[in-house]
């Protein structure tokens, strides 16, 4: 059976085809969303992923209504247990720490168990010496938990901090999309900054920008490509070449953990 037409092309193939190009449209190289099972499958060494923080879930720190059965519904629909897993890998021989973003659980929304992983991560790899790498995709804080998911952003950019004083490589792959307040936060703090294609990345929505601004704005102001031209993104990169880029981006910058800092697990 053929796919769903490709949402820029219009060209349709096989949900085999699209499958085999990395979740990509097989003639214009569209990107389509991809979960991080799957990313784990393409980037890593096969069977080198070690999860780590597995275990925290959401409360519900503000007792609004319904919000532990959307929290039961994400799960469900994406087989996570928040919208981030972490972990130690191997990527062609390299040894990081990987945190990658889910956008079907919740919206990719920061809440306080997406902001406390993303810091253990930030903060992991500063004390283990490991180089991070970390996939964003969001629609921003997770408004449910009220001034909890905002508080997110600044414990988050602390982190980040600690491994910039600690002078550990830091990238970051934005994904579509990438907004609100993950984009105000750790997403724009990376020392290498890479994007998909054509993913959209910004803070707020064109018209509340238009609205605020009182301006009309340029065409695709918020994909990936505008960003690159202005300097936000360094280097946009498919998907197919991810992993290469990702392994000499780290021999790029020599960087060798110290002898004994490698985790048990990686080394094997």
């Amino acid at each position: 059976m053929p796919a769903e037409p490709c949402p820029s092309c219009k060209a349709q193939y096989s949900a085999e085809a699209i499958e085999d190009a990395l979740k990509t449209c097989p003639g214009c190289g569209h990107h389509y969303r991809m979960e991080p099972v799957e990313r784990i499958s393409y980037l890593t060494d096969p069977g080198t992923f070690h999860e780590f923080s597995a275990n925290l879930r959401s409360l519900n720190p503000i007792d609004l209504s319904g919000y532990e059965e959307k929290l039961s519904e994400a799960e469900a629909k994406s087989q996570m247990k928040d919208a981030v897993i972490t972990g130690t890998c191997l990527i062609e021989g390299r040894a990081l720490i990987l945190g990658l973003m889910s956008f079907a659980f919740m919206g990719g929304s920061m809440g306080s168990v997406v902001g406390e992983k993303v810091s253990r991560a930030l903060l992991k790899a500063a004390e283990e010496r490991l180089p991070l790498v970390i996939y964003t995709t969001s629609g921003g804080a997770r408004m449910q938990e009220g001034i909890f998911s905002l508080l997110q952003m600044a414990k988050t950019s602390s982190a980040a901090a600690e491994l910039d004083k600690a002078g550990v490589p830091f990238f970051l792959v934005l994904c579509d999309p990438t907004t609100g307040g993950v984009t105000a936060s750790f997403a724009m703090l990376a020392d290498i900054t890479l994007a998909e294609p054509g993913a959209l990345i910004g803070f707020a929505g064109p018209r509340v920008i238009e609205g605020t601004i009182r301006a009309n704005l340029p065409e695709g102001f918020q994909r990936a490509e505008f960003q690159q031209e202005r300097g936000f993104v360094d280097l946009i990169v498919p998907r197919q070449d991810q992993r290469r880029i990702l392994a000499r981006l780290l021999d790029l910058h020599n960087y060798l953990p110290l002898p004994g800092s490698v985790p048990e697990e990686v080394e094997r």
